[in-house]
């Protein structure tokens, strides 16, 4: 059995303009690839901080909780719950 957890996160920018949204297994390895533009979706907007991170013990229930957070209720909802928590 594989005791691997899947984490999804979200980042927030420093200029507090984006969020973006993942899955991993190691955040704090993922945080640093964002943070250095080696991932090209987030690399014009970096800095970034995460702002919430949600533990899964499948890949798959990982993946359909990052796929909610994409959809437009799920952008809605962070908006709701993490960016009021983070003003400008």
């Amino acid at each position: 059995m594989d005791a691997t957890m899947h984490y999804v996160y979200i980042l927030l920018n420093e200029a507090k303009t984006r969020t973006y949204t993942g899955v991993a297994d190691d955040v704090n390895k993922r945080l640093a690839l964002h943070n250095t533009g080696r991932v090209k979706a987030s690399r014009p907007y970096r800095p970034y901080n995460v702002i919430h991170i949600e533990e899964f013990e499948t890949l798959k229930e990982a993946r359909q909780k990052e796929k909610f957070y994409k959809s437009t209720t799920g952008r809605r909802r962070i908006k709701e719950m993490f960016l009021s928590q983070h003003p400008h």
